[in-house]
């Protein structure tokens, strides 16, 4: 298997784990502040590589070095949260699944200017058919509620929240160093993310309350460490060195598909005809934009 088939099936597991903490998200709705919830995430995060990178001579001399870039990728997807988060308080679910659509192409507009990067006519048609295939998912076919979508105040906010998605991935590969060792970079992040969350819940006065998270909602809450931080910060670094941050980014065009066959296995929630078409749609839209240069 090459490097480049390797990394997409590494950009794939990671989709269907960050599906999968929709899910888990959802059950500890309403438990704790989001921002709260996030901070633990990354905490725990931190917590589990520790004793891996600081016993460990090598990686613990190539913590300072790496610290000053992981920080400012992790404000990126600490922002990314945090706008996320504060738009959900005046927006819609429904809304802000559509917004997200719009991270792939603004991420291949901001390489144009970074990386000198070209989008032709063809694939700008590709990027809006995967916007049509996954906003089919969203709305389920519906297209009475489809035409009925509005912009308001918490839309706007989560505008920057795909602005800062997208300078999340342009920064995993822009800051990349040849000499960077992966899980230092990834255990600095986790770091930098703990110190930006710590702030927005000391600016937006939030409470820790992470005793609240007990019974069940503990094996919730360990997916979300391990499976949907941990190891997704760790997947989306390792590709984003390989594959870019264009093509990294065109996988949240199958995001909804991943969690509505996540819903259906785990759930048993009914998959329609109009929401197998976005899929489909989607998913087509994907692999044709993965194969362009």
């Amino acid at each position: 298997m090459t490097q480049t088939l390797k990394a997409h099936f590494l950009v794939l597991l990671a989709t269907f784990l960050v599906a999968g903490s929709f899910i888990a998200s959802s059950k500890l709705s309403g438990v704790i502040d989001s921002i709260s919830l996030t901070l633990f995430r990354f905490f725990l995060a931190s917590l589990c590589l520790a004793p891996i990178v600081l016993l460990n001579k090598k990686f613990r001399e190539k913590i300072l070095f790496v610290m000053p870039r992981a920080m400012i990728i992790s404000l990126f997807y600490s922002l990314y949260f945090i706008s996320f988060f504060k738009a959900l308080e005046t927006t819609t679910a429904l809304n802000a699944g559509t917004i997200y659509t719009l991270v792939p192409l603004i991420t291949a507009i901001l390489c144009v200017f970074i990386f000198k990067d070209k989008i032709s006519f063809y694939q700008m048609i590709l990027y809006f058919m995967g916007i049509i295939g996954t906003c089919i998912v969203v709305f389920k076919g519906n297209l009475e509620l489809f035409l009925s979508f509005s912009l308001n105040y918490g839309d706007f906010i989560f505008l920057f929240a795909t602005l800062f998605m997208a300078l999340y991935s342009i920064s995993l590969k822009f800051l990349y160093k040849k000499d960077d060792v992966l899980i230092v970079t990834v255990f600095t992040t986790l770091l930098g993310g703990c110190i930006w969350m710590f702030l927005a819940l000391e600016i937006f006065d939030i409470p820790l309350e992470w005793g609240k998270i007990e019974g069940n909602l503990i094996f919730y809450m360990a997916y979300l460490v391990i499976g949907a931080t941990l190891t997704t910060v760790y997947l989306y670094q390792k590709s984003s060195i390989i594959l870019g941050p264009k093509k990294l980014m065109a996988y949240i065009y199958l995001n909804p598909a991943a969690v509505a066959i996540l819903m259906y296995i785990f759930e048993r929630k009914l998959i329609t005809s109009w929401i197998l078409l976005g899929i489909l749609i989607s998913t087509f839209a994907t692999i044709v934009l993965l194969k362009q240069k």
